[in-house]
Parts: structure tokens; C-alpha cells; sequence
């Protein structure tokens, strides 16, 4: 439990406050039946008023003084809670900001909200009942035992044979209880995994006619948290009625043996009703313990869930290293990688190629060739286990990842835009906002027409991934954001799809005539594009299937001149 320990420490001074309130608290508690014992055994019974007054307030100031105990430890235990749930969403979420790529795949996007919510909710809820009534439990019970054990040793052999049998039902419970909130946890990552899909996917849902489909997968998920749910909670419907059964069942034998020991002179009325409210005591105390043991329960298996986050591999790094370089080059040498925890085949098989700086290579190749691993390891999402790769003739792996990222803008193939302004979009990987950069980029990128006619112009707001933009302005839009950055390395990964040829071609004239040349690498589907580039490396199956200029390739390059003759077509 390092967590609990780092946090702790960083709260010592107000934890350990609310404990000793807890401590205080407790004897207060526990000091009130005992003089309710003297009230009666030497006032009420002798009929002297003075000492049932004397007493009496003697109860009242120790009441006040347990209440003002109890409102402190309360109070702060509410402060250090929310404090601590604070902390740790946000190393859940600054830890997530460095996941590696294998992190991101082993650990899924609806799994990962649930434990910044409703998990880090669950420990902070555990915080404050541990502050609470956690240390305040076993003080009033192990305090109550004590006190009636001396009051009357005799009548304490029920007491010990009541804790005995709910021990027992206490170590049963927590047995069955903690596979079944772990297995409550899981269900409800699925739930919300099967939300945010349908929310990502609302318009192919609608556009296929899907509603039902839709319906009866979250109909399932929905069903499985429901008898998951109440599989947990009938551990604890079935265990709570015996626990009071069993103290019940022993107020009544101690009432019983009260009543024998009094008649026969052994025992005085008012030990006899302090017995009875330490048993009292004693199982409130036992029902609250319950509650901690499953509350504790609950909470291991979200505390595994988020040291699990908290533990995950975090990106790679290197040397401190965040400069912008004026020049770049690009080069794979023998490149072969497969995906960790895929199917094992090869992304890529020994790949090799160069492109200079200010060149333009275009990547061209069938589905699933591997061009798109290609922009993922030269942004050093994953490393290679065979081969190097090279920026300015420097391995990769020497780099760190700053250094790599901000040498690298990126336009990816699924256009990604934030809830924001225009402007915010644009400017979001520029390391200093620059208005004048920002119009530029939008020109270059052709979108600036388009925004200008939005009612505020660049700052016109954006819904969530743009949705109040056609994919061919979100597109635009992100090789935007990508020019914007000024980066020397500059992928488009296949993303000029849902634009028309002449946009296309404006974007590409206008990457051609920027002041600072860039390396620009293009991955592609269409030949046209392709065939503007510098170099253009054709792919097919994850392999260097042909490298060199457009006319080297019609007459080399097999795979080449068939994507050329179904695209374009002709002899030439």
C-alpha cells in the first residue's frame, strides 16, 4: 500500500490529529456507561439526588467533550479525503500522459476512466471512514470487552462466545465478498467501455441502423453489473442479520444471568445494565468492523486497479534533450518489429531506407502493409527489437522522447480535434502561440476560406472531435496544426483522404513553397500524390518492395505499376 503511505506522510500532521480525536472520541464512549453504573448503584438506589446530580453532569461534560472530538476528527477527516482523492486522480492522470504504447493497448479507455472515478472514489471514501469510525471500531470494542470483563468476569464467557461466532462470519464474509467486488469492478469497465463506443460511434449507429444491436450489447453489460452487484451485496445481506442475531441472542443470556446473579446478591443492578450497554456497544463496534472488512475488500481490489495504472510502463526516455534542430534526415536500417501482445507476425521485415533533409518521400503500398508502423516508430512509440532508426544520424534510442516529438509534427490518418476554438486547435503543438504562424498554416493548409466563414471566425467553438465540421475541414484543420509547429520532420499520414484533388494539390504546392524546407513524409493510398514526391518507397506486406523515383518504379517495381495501372490506368 505505498500509496496510502506516500499520501499519509504528505498529511501526517492532520492524519494523526483525527486519530487521536478517534482515540479521545472512543474513551469518552466508553467512560458513559460505567458512571451510569455508579448512577445507579450509588445514587438512584441510596436515593441521593446530589450524587445523581453530581454524576449526571460529570456524563453531560464527558458527552460535550466526545461530541466536540467527534466533529474534529469529521471535519478533518473530510479535508485529508478529499485532498488525498485530489492527489491521486491527478498522478492517475499524469501517469496516463506518460503511458508507452504498450500501456495504452494492455490497459483500455473505458477501464482507465472507471479507475480515475469510481476506483480513486472508492479510496477516497475508504480514507475518510478509516479517519472516521475505522480506528474508532476496534478502540470501542476492545474497550468494551475490557470494561465488562471486569464488571463481571462470569457473565464475559457469553461475550467471548458471541465474538467468537462472529469472527468466524466476519473471515467467511470477507472470503466470499472479495472475488465478487473485484469481478463488480470489471463489470463495470465493460459498461462504460460499451458507452463510449456507442458516443464515438453514434453516427455509423445511426447510419446502419444499429439501435437494437446497440441496445442488446449494453442490455447485456448492464445485466451483468446488475447480478454482479447483487452477488456482492448478498455476502453482506446473509452475514449482517446473523452478526445481530448472535449479539442479540447474548444481550438476552446476559439479561437472563443478570437476573440469576442479582437474586442471588452477586451482582449489582447498575454493573448489570453497564454490562448490557458495553454489549450494545460492543455490536455496534462488531457491525461497523464488518462494514470495514468489506469497505477494505472494496477498496484492494480498486487499489490493485489503480497501482496498476500507477505501475504501468511509462514512455521512453533519454537524454534531456528538448531542442529544435534546423535540419533532418530520416533513415530505417534493417527495421523488423512485430506489435507486443499482438498477433506476433511482423509489422515491418527488415526495412531499410533514407530520406535527406528538404526531401519528400511518399509511402505507398496495399492495406496492412505497414505503412501508418512506420510514422508510430519513427515518433518512438515503440522501440525496435532488430534494426535502427535514425534521425540527423542519431540512433533513436539515444533520444530522448521531447527531443524526437518536438523534431516530428505529425497529421494523422484519423483527424483528432479538442473541444476548443479554431484558434486553440491550431496553436495546440506550437511551443509559443504565434497569431501570425497560426493564419499562415491555416492558408497553407486551405483552411482558412472555410473558417472565416464560420460566425466567429478562428474563434468559433468546436464540439468535442469537431463534430460540427465535415471530414474533409477536420482534416485541414489537423495538417494545420501540423505546419503550425514548424517541425523540420513533417508526417502526413494519409491525411489529405477527404480532400479533392485540387485541395490536395494546393496543400502540396503550398508544403513545396514554405520558406524552411521540410523532410515531409507522405503515406498515402493515392498514386497521384505519390507521384510528386522526391522518392517514394512502395510497401507490401510489411516489406521494402521497391524505393526510387516514380518513373524507376513503373519500370522496377512490380507492385508499384499495378497500384498505377488500377488507379490511372494505361500503357505508356
Amino acid at each position: 500500500m505505498n500509496i496510502y503511505r506516500k499520501y499519509f506522510k504528505k498529511y501526517r500532521v492532520m492524519f494523526l490529529t483525527a486519530v487521536s480525536c478517534v482515540f479521545f472520541e472512543a474513551i469518552c464512549d466508553l467512560l458513559q456507561p460505567a458512571i451510569m453504573s455508579r448512577i445507579i448503584d450509588n445514587g438512584i438506589k441510596n436515593s441521593r439526588v446530589d450524587s445523581v446530580l453530581k454524576l449526571g453532569l460529570l456524563m453531560l461534560i464527558i458527552t460535550l467533550c466526545g461530541a466536540g472530538f467527534a466533529a474534529t476528527r469529521n471535519i478533518l477527516a473530510s479535508k485529508v479525503s478529499q485532498r488525498f482523492g485530489a492527489d491521486l486522480r491527478y498522478d492517475v492522470f499524469s501517469k496516463i500522459m506518460k503511458f508507452s504504447e504498450e500501456s495504452v493497448d494492455k490497459i483500455e479507455s473505458g477501464s482507465l476512466i472507471t479507475r480515475m472515478t469510481n476506483d480513486t472514489s472508492q479510496i477516497m471514501q475508504f480514507v475518510n471512514g478509516m479517519m472516521r469510525i475505522f480506528f474508532k471500531a476496534p478502540l470501542t470494542c476492545m474497550g468494551s470487552i475490557i470494561l465488562a470483563v471486569i464488571l463481571s468476569p462470569f457473565m464475559s464467557i457469553v461475550l467471548f462466545c458471541a465474538i467468537a461466532i462472529i469472527a468466524i462470519l466476519i473471515v467467511i464474509s470477507m472470503k466470499m465478498s472479495y472475488s465478487r467486488f473485484a469481478k463488480v469492478q470489471t463489470a463495470i469497465d465493460r459498461l462504460n467501455t460499451t458507452v463510449q463506443e456507442y458516443l464515438l460511434g453514434i453516427r455509423l449507429v445511426k447510419a446502419f441502423g444499429r439501435f437494437s444491436d446497440e441496445e442488446e450489447k449494453f442490455s447485456a453489460v448492464n445485466t451483468d453489473l446488475f447480478q454482479k452487484s447483487v452477488s456482492s451485496q448478498l455476502v453482506v445481506s446473509y452475514f449482517s442479520p446473523l452478526m445481530s442475531l448472535t449479539i442479540s441472542t447474548g444481550i438476552a443470556l446476559i439479561i437472563y444471568l443478570g437476573s440469576i446473579l442479582f437474586g442471588k446478591g452477586y451482582i449489582e443492578v447498575g454493573k448489570v445494565a453497564a454490562f448490557i450497554n458495553y454489549m450494545m456497544q460492543i455490536l455496534t463496534s462488531l457491525i461497523m468492523i464488518t462494514n470495514i472488512f468489506n469497505t477494505f475488500i472494496r477498496t484492494k481490489a480498486s487499489t490493485q486497479r489503480v497501482v496498476e495504472v500507477l505501475e504501468s510502463q511509462e514512455d521512453f526516455s533519454g537524454f534531456d534533450n528538448e531542442e529544435v534542430i534546423s535540419e533532418s534526415s530520416l533513415e530505417f536500417k534493417n527495421v523488423t518489429f512485430a506489435y507486443p501482445d499482438g498477433s506476433g507476425l511482423p509489422a515491418l521485415k527488415n526495412l531499410s531506407f533514407r530520406v535527406n533533409e528538404g526531401e519528400t518521400l511518399a509511402i505507398i503500398g496495399p492495406t496492412g502493409s505497414g505503412k501508418s508502423t512506420v510514422a508510430w516508430l519513427c515518433l518512438r512509440f515503440y522501440d525496435v527489437p532488430e534494426g535502427s532508426i535514425y534521425i540527423n544520424d542519431k540512433d533513436i534510442r539515444e533520444l530522448a522522447t521531447n527531443y524526437i516529438r518536438n523534431n516530428i509534427a505529425l497529421a494523422p490518418q484519423k483527424s483528432m480535434l479538442f473541444t476548443g476554438t479554431v484558434f486553440d486547435n491550431i496553436v495546440w503543438g506550437m511551443q509559443e502561440e504565434n497569431s501570425e504562424k497560426m493564419l499562415n498554416a491555416a492558408k497553407q493548409a486551405q483552411a482558412d476560406e472555410f473558417v472565416q466563414k464560420m460566425s466567429n471566425g478562428y474563434d468559433s467553438l468546436l464540439g468535442q472531435n469537431g463534430v460540427n465540421l465535415s471530414g474533409g475541414q477536420k482534416q485541414r484543420l489537423s495538417i494545420a496544426r501540423a505546419l503550425a509547429k514548424d517541425s523540420p520532420i513533417m508526417i502526413l499520414d494519409d491525411c489529405t483522404s477527404a480532400l479533392d484533388a485540387v485541395t490536395e494539390a494546393k496543400v502540396r504546392r503550398a508544403l513545396r513553397d514554405t520558406e524552411a524546407k521540410k523532410t515531409i513524409i507522405m503515406i498515402t493510398q493515392r498514386i497521384g500524390t505519390a507521384m510528386t514526391a522526391d522518392k517514394i518507397l512502395v510497401m507490401d506486406n510489411g516489406i521494402n518492395a521497391g524505393f526510387g523515383s516514380h518513373k524507376e518504379l513503373l519500370s522496377t517495381c512490380k507492385t508499384y505499376r499495378e497500384i498505377y495501372d488500377s488507379q490511372i490506368g494505361g500503357d505508356l
